[in-house]
């Protein structure tokens, strides 16, 4: 053989040896796999959950209400803290005023002068105006809320109404309908009855918290104006009024932040409450369809319980 088949025959030997030892290594790595056994993967079993049965007590669990309708909501977290047929659509009476005035303060400034019409002195009592007395929107509003004045309310609903160039009724249901109170609506800006069948104004409880707590957000000044005993304003040409609030029980309630009630043969006695349960956490209380004097009963215990739930105690 001459040099060059010498080194064909030489590499040839090498690639079979290197075959050979590339063969037995994977025999031995197959042998490992066949006879050696594999540790099982044990699964890792789930944590535990761990349920812990609530300690606070249920303020509301023994409460009873006569109303029809009754809430406790939490305005500062759209909570339901007690409730009572809250979405039942109910006659409101004097809560109308609460509509009235809002949808007024979102059209008209404060100081807008409103003139009492010969339209709104011939309304039911209360009435406190003559005709031709002109006040600031604020002043007046003020004095209507306090005093539930119909003779007021119906002054602002005209003025409102005029500006908006709507009847009452529409423009006291776009107002409803801007703040998302499905269950409002009125056809006068009282909430006197229309007639022994007809209310002025219906909504529910949980409606009328949220636009208790809206208007007690929107117009401060006025909504405190109803946590006194009395409301006093000058007309502008100068006459002075002074008002008694229609809820006797403003000076027990702590924090109070806006107080209104109504009553009429159709709603029976209302009562919607502001009041705030710690530093900037205000609470709606709203009663609907109790009696003239249950409504404040009513109120007082759904009042009572709501602090001893913030409390963290069964009651007070």
């Amino acid at each position: 053989m001459d040099s060059a088949d010498l080194q064909k025959l030489a590499k040839r030997t090498r690639s079979k040896r290197e075959a050979g030892v590339a063969l037995v290594f994977t025999t031995l790595l197959l042998g490992v796999f066949l006879f050696v056994p594999l540790t099982p993967v044990r699964p890792i079993a789930p944590a535990p959950v761990v349920v812990t049965a609530s300690s606070t007590p249920n303020a509301f669990a023994t409460i009873s209400v006569d109303a029809q309708a009754a809430i406790v909501y939490d305005l500062a977290t759209g909570e339901t803290l007690y409730a009572k047929n809250a979405n039942a659509q109910l006659p409101l009476a004097s809560l109308t005023k609460l509509l009235t005035v809002y949808v007024a303060l979102s059209v008209l400034s404060p100081e807008t002068p409103i003139t009492v019409s010969a339209q709104a002195v011939h309304t039911d009592s209360p009435r406190a105006f003559n005709v031709g007395q002109t006040f600031a929107l604020a002043d007046i509003a003020r004095l209507t809320l306090t005093a539930s004045l119909n003779d007021g309310a119906s002054a602002i609903a005209e003025a409102t109404a005029e500006r908006q160039n709507l009847s009452q009724n529409a423009m006291l249901a776009s107002a409803a309908t801007g703040l998302g109170l499905s269950q409002t609506y009125a056809v006068n800006g009282s909430g006197l009855d229309v007639s022994t069948a007809v209310s002025g104004g219906y909504g529910s409880a949980r409606d009328l918290a949220r636009l208790a707590g809206a208007l007690a957000a929107k117009a401060p000044a006025i909504a405190v104006a109803t946590t006194e005993s009395s409301a006093h304003a000058v007309s502008a040409g100068g006459t002075s009024f002074t008002v008694k609030n229609t809820d006797p029980m403003v000076a027990t309630i702590p924090g109070l932040l806006l107080s209104k009630t109504g009553f009429t043969d159709l709603a029976g006695g209302n009562l919607a409450i502001v009041f705030d349960a710690g530093i900037n956490h205000p609470v709606a209380v709203v009663v609907l369809g109790s009696s003239r004097n249950a409504r404040f009963t009513d109120s007082n215990a759904l009042i009572s319980a709501s602090l001893a739930h913030f409390a963290g105690v069964a009651s007070l």
